[in-house]
């Protein structure tokens, strides 16, 4: 059987949730004998290896701008596909629901991974997020299979499309401290600073915790990993409160450099309130964090309601309020640090992820 993924951006490149998606899936599909065809953005690559890993790459140019990129390469992508030996397709992002047309046109089996609420997030106003809710609404007509990523976001797509969908989670893989003097390089000791993981958007809310951190006059500092791949305001005016105490890294491309910024954080702080399963929250479990979440209908599903977590209210006051407390009584936290990565379990498993991605896959092929 033959698989391609459109949406991501490319492999081994690793930039959000999805490519981490592509990496783990393909990679674990590979090894079980799955052929894998992943679709890359040729302007992000400075070589062009055919196969990486066992897994075919194909690279498929576009326009560098913030909304056509994907949207471009995607329609290439999906052409190409289809007219080529691919036995199913898996799409990821409701902004390919449109492609669906294509592959059903040229009867190749199709599932979409629609993410998040996309057509809610502020990154998107006006004409985009009307697109991204009518690409989502055609996502739901054109492909046979709907895989949303949180039974919460499954329940949204029976409130808003009336389309059922099948559930499958993202997964993490357990780590623990393996280089802890690398923080030290960056002027920073294990347990006095918190951590925001993420790209510098408004739907992930860095600039509201910021508001928070100051309001709170605490004794750590905050350290902001993440950024935005083009020119853009809000991302500008967020790094404009860096301070002594507020340290924006910018992208790191060091993977044990960022696992150890999650495993010396004194809390890892999530305000991503527009999506099902957010992969940098599940490396925070994994990692062993104390995590503090945004609470929306998805931090309560991913953190069992607060077994595996906290969570403030999406205002300064209420973020200052929480790591007052935590500062003033930090042995509260050690709890959440000692059962953090069994909140895990087995639905954010890569493995049990794959096992079910597998039976959808080969249900679709079987059935063409």
């Amino acid at each position: 059987m033959t698989i391609a993924i459109i949406g991501t951006r490319g492999y081994p490149y690793v930039y959000s949730g999805y490519e981490t998606f592509a990496k783990e899936l393909s990679e674990r599909l590979v090894a079980r004998g799955v052929r894998v065809k992943i679709y890359c953005h040729k302007n992000l690559f400075t070589s062009y290896p055919k196969q990486v890993n066992g897994i075919d790459l194909i690279y498929v140019p576009t326009i560098e701008h913030k909304i056509l990129s994907q949207f471009i390469h995607s329609f290439f992508s999906m052409v190409h596909a289809c007219c080529t030996k691919t036995d199913v397709i898996l799409a990821v992002n409701a902004a390919n629901g449109p492609w669906g047309l294509i592959a059903k046109i040229c009867r190749k089996p199709a599932c979409i991974n629609v993410d998040g609420m996309e057509w809610e997030r502020p990154k998107w106003k006006g004409l985009g997020g009307k697109y991204f809710y009518y690409s989502a609404w055609l996502a739901t007509k054109l492909y046979p299979v709907i895989i949303t990523d949180a039974e919460e976001m499954r329940k949204i797509y029976l409130e808003t499309f009336q389309t059922d969908s099948t559930v499958i989670a993202y997964g993490a893989n357990i780590r623990y401290s393996q280089h802890p003097e690398k923080i030290t390089e960056l002027g920073l000791v294990s347990g006095e600073y918190y951590l925001i993981v993420g790209r510098l958007i408004p739907d992930n809310h860095a600039e509201l915790i910021i508001d928070g951190f100051l309001k709170a006059n605490s004794g750590k500092k905050l350290v902001i990993v993440g950024d935005v791949p083009y020119k853009d305001a809000y991302a500008s005016r967020v790094k404009e409160k860096a301070n002594e105490n507020i340290i924006f890294l910018g992208y790191i491309k060091d993977a044990d450099l960022l696992a150890e910024l999650y495993h010396q954080c004194f809390a890892y702080l999530h305000g991503h309130a527009y999506g099902g399963t957010n992969p940098s929250l599940l490396k925070a479990l994994a990692y062993g964090c104390v995590v503090m979440a945004i609470n929306t209908r998805f931090s309560q599903e991913m953190l069992a309601e607060g077994k595996y977590g906290l969570f403030f209210q999406p205002d300064a006051d209420s973020i200052a309020a929480l790591m007052q407390e935590s500062e003033a009584t930090p042995d509260k936290l050690t709890h959440f640090r000692e059962i953090a990565r069994e909140g895990l379990g087995i639905k954010y498993n890569w493995d049990e992820v794959t096992n079910t991605y597998l039976a959808v896959l080969n249900e679709l092929n079987q059935g063409r």
